[in-house]
């Protein structure tokens, strides 16, 4: 993490504004890792972070395309409000929304003003592959979070499966509609959504950033995170 670390500070002196693109598998621990570089970035910068998930298109409009099924895939992201936002937020106040893991929809009541930090981490799905020279409306640096499928598939069912806990207590949740299965049934659910939505997008969309990424970071299953690929060296 040092390394990296001092790599996003001398990025960041170049410009008034950094946005980092952080992306990689659903499951992957990519809302985790951003908190953490930034705790331990902002002892001497103004970090700020945010989702891409408060760019997807709502349920309801999901639904009405056609595309419920396919959620988390390029199309089902407000790519152009995504790209107006980057753009803004270099100058002035932006308003990034956000998204509720628990109604699993944007929350528009919950939308922040991000003004000009001096570094934004922006994690989630939906980056498009990186322009040449790059545009003030996309991230400045790509970073993909990489970890073994095994692991992947393992997080993901063990996220589904807490998140299903916790609905018990909370009949808004989403997952309260599975409330009904058993735990066993409930896991063997799980692992049909990963391999019938996320495992397709994964090697479709996701996986491609990881071959124009400017850094990689690998992940381990006890979330050792380390850095493996660092394109950035020529400059």
């Amino acid at each position: 993490m040092k390394t990296l670390l001092e790599r996003l500070q001398r990025e960041r002196e170049k410009r008034d504004c950094l946005v980092i693109g952080l992306t990689g598998s659903v499951a992957s621990g990519k809302t985790t890792l951003a908190g953490r570089i930034a705790t331990q970035l902002e002892a001497e910068t103004q970090v700020e972070t945010a989702s891409t998930d408060g760019f997807l298109f709502t349920n309801d409009v999901l639904n009405d395309r056609g595309l419920a099924h396919r959620k988390g895939f390029p199309e089902t992201y407000d790519r152009a409000a995504m790209a107006a936002a980057i753009e803004a937020v270099r100058s002035r106040a932006a308003i990034f929304p956000t998204y509720s893991h628990v109604t699993f929809d944007p929350d528009p009541e919950q939308a922040r003003e991000i003004r000009s930090p001096d570094i934004l981490i922006l994690e989630g799905l939906g980056f498009a592959p990186p322009k040449d020279p790059r545009t003030a409306q996309e991230p400045d640096i790509l970073i993909y979070l990489d970890a073994e499928e095994a692991d992947l598939v393992y997080w993901f069912v063990e996220r589904f499966v807490g998140l299903w806990r916790a609905a018990a207590d909370d009949p808004s949740s989403f997952y309260a509609q599975w409330l009904h299965m058993s735990e066993t049934e409930l896991r063997a659910f799980a692992l049909s959504v990963w391999e019938g939505i996320n495992l397709p997008n994964l090697h479709e969309h996701i996986l491609p950033l990881h071959e124009v990424a400017d850094i990689v970071l690998t992940k381990t299953r006890d979330h050792e995170v380390t850095l493996a690929v660092d394109r950035m060296q020529r400059d």
